[in-house]
């Protein structure tokens, strides 16, 4: 375990969990100066250990380690923890980045990223689960969405189908909100990344795709005739109340 703290032994509070030293040593380096406390571990069963014990703003999890994978860590990781997840991958092959994205990470980035690419999505996270966490403490009055059978509460982040509770992730459980928002609306792919995730959406970057898929299949929807999601081909999504669109 290598620490790297500020001297006040204060900042926002990383967890690296990758078996290459010279890498967290790196990411220590750069983000220390910048108000984080950044600490690290190598192997996955000590990263989940750490990662399950302390109050963390976000851990940063290589795929690739010794003893327990990454994505297993992440697995075991969001059955007790919605601490923010931002997921390395070695290859940046598109399985990884899907596969992480259905556990429940926040956000993926190939370890060819560079350090000002690395802060912007770090931070998005964080800043992300801090909104949630504040609006949750600080909503005013309570408020639900409600769509057709689907009932959305912001303030206590759970939702119900059919008052069914839906196992959502975080990620699923605020793109989910977004959409309810606005029922009828479509929301284009940069505007749902830009709410959620507070980053602008790259050309290549199939995550808001995915979550979507996600959504569907726990809200029981057919891929081919969704019934709450609906795509508009090159606009964007948006989510609908069945009984309404299918009223003659």
């Amino acid at each position: 375990m290598n620490a790297q703290r500020p001297a006040d032994e204060s900042g926002v509070r990383v967890l690296v969990v990758d078996d290459d030293c010279e890498l967290c040593g790196l990411l220590a380096d750069y983000l220390r100066p910048l108000g984080f406390w950044v600490e690290a571990e190598h192997r996955g069963n000590a990263g989940l250990e750490r990662a399950l014990a302390e109050p963390w703003a976000a851990v940063i999890l290589d795929i690739m380690l010794p003893d327990m994978d990454g994505l297993e860590v992440l697995r075991r990781l969001r059955r007790e923890s919605d601490v923010p997840v931002l997921m390395l991958t070695a290859r940046g092959e598109e399985a990884d980045r899907i596969v992480g994205l259905e556990l429940g990470a926040d956000d993926y980035l190939p370890k060819t990223f560079s350090t000002r690419e690395l802060l912007a999505r770090l931070r998005a996270v964080i800043r992300r689960a801090r909104s949630a966490a504040h609006n949750h403490v600080e909503a005013a009055a309570p408020v639900e969405y409600r769509v057709g059978e689907l009932r959305i509460s912001p303030e206590t982040r759970r939702a119900w189908l059919n008052d069914q509770p839906l196992d959502l992730t975080p990620v699923e459980f605020d793109i989910l909100a977004y959409l309810a928002q606005a029922p009828g609306r479509v929301r284009s792919r940069d505007q749902i990344l830009a709410a959620v995730a507070g980053r602008d959406w790259e050309a290549f970057d199939r995550s808001v795709d995915v979550h979507i898929c996600n959504l569907r299949r726990k809200l029981g929807d057919d891929s081919r005739r969704p019934r709450y999601i609906r795509t508009l081909r090159s606009a964007g999504y948006m989510l609908v109340d069945p009984a309404i669109e299918e009223a003659p």
